[in-house]
């Protein structure tokens, strides 16, 4: 076959991309377990800081993990862990919802009244660094969560938000200066998970 035919072209090009594909193919199924192990690691860790347990390195995490999460369980679509923390019960609740330029989700702990917050973990997409993305980064602003209500006298309304002007500091967080659209993403998806929960029985 001539090389600088065109079928030759053709041909040679075609068996590169069979071959560059099947490399791709091949790396990604030997890569992929180590993958999930890092994304579930990465799970782990961010359901033991809304623990307030921060900082572990990735055997410690790993330990505590194991230690302190006895049940996961789901409702209406949403997962939350049954956890015990020196001798004291805990529910984590998982969190999803949109912030300025993505998705954010987070975690929060509940004590065993089922209304007091024992901590919080809150992550993004790609909010802007320094604004938005203080959800994250700023561990001050998420320990601000700790010891607040999540229902107001009584009512099954969820009255745990975030808001620029706090009028209910049992229930309310300041809003991160700078980001409003992100903390009102913050407020809305705390309202919207938050309420398919209350039908957890404990």
């Amino acid at each position: 076959m001539k090389t600088n035919s065109n079928s030759y072209t053709i041909i040679y090009s075609a068996v590169i991309v069979v071959i560059v594909a099947f490399l791709l193919a091949f790396v990604y199924q030997v890569l992929k377990p180590a993958q999930d192990a890092n994304v579930a690691l990465d799970q782990q860790k961010q359901i033991l800081n809304s623990l307030n347990l921060r900082d572990l390195d990735n055997e410690t995490a790993v330990a505590k993990y194991k230690e302190v999460v006895k049940a996961e369980k789901e409702v209406d679509g949403m997962k939350y862990y049954e956890c015990e923390i020196d001798g004291q019960k805990k529910t984590v609740f998982s969190l999803k919802g949109m912030g300025l330029w993505g998705g954010i989700s987070g975690y929060i702990s509940v004590d065993a009244d089922n209304n007091t917050v024992y901590g919080a973990y809150f992550n993004h997409e790609g909010e802007t660094a320094g604004l938005g993305a203080e959800i994250k980064d700023n561990v001050n602003w998420q320990k601000k969560f700790n010891g607040k209500k999540i229902f107001k006298d009584g009512s099954t309304d969820i009255a745990l938000g975030v808001k620029k002007e706090v009028k209910n500091p049992e229930n309310e967080v300041d809003a991160v200066t700078g980001a409003t659209l992100t903390s009102n993403g913050v407020n809305d998806m705390l309202k919207t998970c938050l309420a398919k929960y209350k039908l957890v029985k404990k």
